[in-house]
């Protein structure tokens, strides 16, 4: 999809000045009015959430609500999002802030999280899918499916991908970010090869309740692919000669003397 595309550049044109914020007490004074006058518009969010479900403790760093990067730890990582931000992923100078979180999820969970159960109230969001394909559409070239799943929250879910109603096996990671208010939104993506007669099916299962989200996508508004091109050249091509044929029969036919009777 053209968002996609232009939002991943436009990031990665900011990427290096956000790297900075965590580390902003090495910062001098004197830059920090610059600092605010170019920043006073956009915000960089670092949110850790907690929970009884899977995944029990997640981390997301967003910029404008677009996911820059979540944090895998079973293997202590940062993951990009995007295949150009993945240099940024390896700074490691924030790990021991990131155990420290770790930490006190883990201990909110273990001795906060049963005293209150039952005694406060409980959200619930049910989540909203919805299909497109990240690059305009030809059929016969390689693309990618993006499963876009919103009104997200607790942030637990399950995504799996049908075509023509048989299960797709191989399917990359969920990604969750932390949006503003206390939601969360998530992406899955599928690569493929369009055909004429596909048809793709994203199912999102909320784990708490069960709930279950499904969003389709059938081919539309497909680009003319290399071989209906060539047949279309070939067929106005074909036209082209029958005319220039059909018409210097009826030049020399005209141009015949009339015999008289």
């Amino acid at each position: 999809m053209d968002h996609e595309q232009s939002q991943g550049a436009t990031l990665l044109q900011l990427l290096r000045l956000l790297w900075l914020l965590p580390h902003s007490w090495a910062t001098p004074a004197a830059l920090a009015p610059l600092w605010r006058d170019d920043l006073q518009n956009h915000t960089f969010r670092h949110t850790v959430f907690c929970q009884d479900g899977s995944p029990s403790i997640g981390l997301t760093e967003t910029y404008d609500e677009d996911l820059l990067f979540s944090f895998d730890f079973s293997r202590n990582t940062r993951v990009p999002r995007l295949p150009e931000f993945a240099d940024w992923a390896q700074d490691q100078r924030d790990a021991s802030a990131i155990v420290f979180d770790k930490g006190f999820c883990e201990a909110m969970i273990e001795h906060i999280g049963p005293a209150l159960e039952g005694k406060i109230p409980v959200s619930r969001g049910f989540p909203v899918a919805e299909v497109f394909t990240m690059k305009p559409l030809e059929f016969g070239k390689p693309n990618t499916l993006v499963c876009f799943i919103s009104n997200l929250f607790p942030p637990t879910l399950t995504v799996n991908w049908q075509h023509n109603s048989v299960p797709v096996e191989g399917v990359g990671p969920t990604f969750v970010s932390a949006m503003d208010g206390l939601t969360f939104q998530a992406f899955s993506y599928l690569n493929f090869t369009p055909e004429p007669y596909d048809l793709f099916s994203c199912i999102v299962t909320h784990e708490i309740d069960r709930h279950t989200a499904i969003a389709y996508w059938v081919p539309q508004n497909a680009l003319p692919s290399d071989f209906l091109e060539n047949v279309l050249c070939g067929i106005a091509f074909g036209l082209g000669v029958l005319g220039i044929i059909v018409g210097t029969v009826l030049i020399i036919y005209f141009r015949k003397p009339c015999s008289g009777d």
